[in-house]
């Protein structure tokens, strides 16, 4: 069991930044993957980027070059370094944790999101 909890959102100018954190609490052993998703007003929600307890990551097409992920995985934190904030990336972003249980499961968690909103 693992609780994912979500800060630094809120209203942002286009063209400017953001910086989200995720902390994981609970039964945190084995924690794989870190990441983000969004999800905007009638749209499917998105993977935005991923980061492996081995540094490794991914991102979205749309987010290459202006977002970055970080990861500590002493404090199970995970940030996600938004710049050059576009109006249509206004959405709700939640984080997300992969767990391996002792079978070797995957299980999947996902935060209470925090609301990213980008307009002049």
């Amino acid at each position: 069991q693992v609780q994912l909890v979500e800060s630094g959102g809120g209203l942002v100018q286009p063209g400017g930044s953001l910086r989200l954190s995720c902390a994981a609490s609970g039964s945190i052993f084995s924690i794989d993957a870190m990441g983000w998703y969004r999800q905007a007003p009638g749209k499917q929600r998105e993977l935005v980027a991923t980061i492996t307890s081995g540094g490794s990551t991914n991102y979205a097409d749309s987010v290459k070059g202006r977002f970055t992920i970080s990861r500590d995985n002493a404090k199970n934190t995970v940030w996600l370094q938004m710049n050059s904030l576009k109006p249509e990336e206004m959405a709700v972003y939640y984080c997300y944790a992969v767990q391996i249980n002792g079978m070797g499961d995957r299980l999947h968690y996902w935060g209470q999101g925090t609301q990213v909103t980008v307009s002049s």
